[in-house]
């Protein structure tokens, strides 16, 4: 296909552009920092690199994610005329410029990547709360106040990058909370999924909806976390804040406990977003037990909440979306579902020696976790690639 029909199709809708984008970034960039880079940055000077990484994974991959699914699912959503063509790709320019000052740690450039993070933001915000005020809808409330909380938490990330020397705990903090808010987009986003997902599942016809969960629980997890949010902004103490944890966790796990529907549990699609609750919900349990004072390392919780309750929920997102919007019938092909298989792997291989140190593994294998890390969303990126470029799907889409 001639280069620039290729670059139409990418630019009909947000998913095509976004998700091959932020697979590709979440693949090589952890891998160019373990591997190529030695845990360093070669631009990096004031800035501690793991600070970077933390950033580049939250709202560099993360956020492409991010931009992709706002973009595509809204318009479904509140049946409105969808983002196309150079506001998709001016959003990617400002994403992606950000992201090659982040690759190197750029210092000297870093006042202009924060101005493109900020920008792609608060143009988020801002196209919610115009889509929700033409539609008298409140629909997309939630969104706005997570995506804003998320401005709010890069921008206090930013300023403290420019002032390390004084500001670096306040950058570790506020990068949590990035964290915690991508934890919060999480929860809102599998309440909506998960429902249309489960009943397509148990009824391919869609003639019935025989799953209907709670509606006091859809919304306990993404609540929690906002009150954790709330308390880790306001600097309240590690105990307050460890309960909040515990709390928000469980709160995931019992979403965890819809998606026993028989036997149709077994399916990819079910499995990786019961996975992605399951991983969220135990990783911020380990960060309150390690708050609390239990003899847990701090970050194995992290990881285990980002790594694997977002990284699993992005790519689930990213496999199930794909098919329904190219027009595909649900069912996970196997390099799919092996793919998500890596990523649960890699989360492992980078959690457990850390709470459960061996002999044959005393520590978290890196250059082995980054490998299939990056494996999981290239082989991801293998298989839908042909669907997203195929000017055909734009006629068959729908989800």
């Amino acid at each position: 296909m001639p280069y620039r029909a290729t670059l139409d199709v990418l630019g009909d809708e947000g998913f095509r552009l976004f998700f091959p984008l932020a697979a590709l970034h979440a693949a090589l960039w952890p891998f160019l920092w373990v591997a190529a880079f030695g845990f360093g940055l070669p631009l990096s000077d004031s800035i501690p690199p793991g600070l970077w990484h933390a950033h580049e994974m939250i709202i560099g991959a993360f956020g492409g994610a991010l931009i992709g699914f706002i973009t595509t699912a809204v318009p479904e959503w509140t049946d409105t005329k969808r983002l196309r063509g150079r506001v998709l790709f001016a959003l990617a320019g400002l994403w992606g410029a950000a992201r090659v000052i982040g690759l190197v740690g750029a210092e000297a450039l870093g006042i202009v990547g924060a101005l493109c993070d900020l920008a792609w933001l608060a143009f988020l915000v801002v196209y919610l709360v115009r889509v929700s005020l033409a539609k008298r809808s409140t629909r997309l409330v939630a969104f706005v106040f997570w995506i804003s909380c998320l401005f709010a938490a890069e921008a206090v990330t930013r300023y403290a990058f420019l002032d390390m020397a004084h500001a670096a705990e306040l950058a570790d903090r506020f990068l949590h909370i990035a964290g915690f808010v991508f934890l919060g987009i999480l929860g809102i986003a599998l309440a909506r999924i998960t429902v249309p997902v489960t009943n397509l599942v148990l009824d391919p016809s869609q003639e019935t909806s025989p799953f209907r969960p709670h509606p006091g629980r859809m919304n306990l997890a993404p609540g929690l976390v906002a009150l954790l949010v709330a308390a880790e902004a306001f600097g309240l103490s590690e105990a307050t804040t460890g309960y909040l944890l515990i709390a928000a966790g469980a709160a995931f796990m019992d979403r965890v406990a819809e998606n026993f529907i028989g036997r149709e549990i077994a399916r990819a699609e079910i499995l990786a977003l019961a996975g992605s609750s399951g991983f969220a919900g135990l990783g911020l349990m380990l960060m309150g037990a390690s708050r609390l004072g239990f003899e847990v390392p701090p970050y194995a919780g992290l990881h285990l909440a980002l790594m694997g309750g977002l990284g699993l929920g992005v790519l689930a997102v990213f496999s199930i979306a794909g098919l329904r919007h190219t027009g595909q019938g649900l069912g996970l092909v196997r390099q799919t579902r092996f793919a998500l298989l890596l990523l649960v792997v890699a989360t492992l291989l980078r959690v457990v020696p850390e709470v459960l140190p061996t002999t044959f593994l005393p520590g978290p294998p890196f250059v082995l976790v980054s490998l299939l890390w990056a494996a999981a969303f290239l082989l991801w990126l293998k298989v839908y690639w042909p669907f997203f470029r195929d000017p055909v799907t734009i006629q068959h889409q729908g989800c």
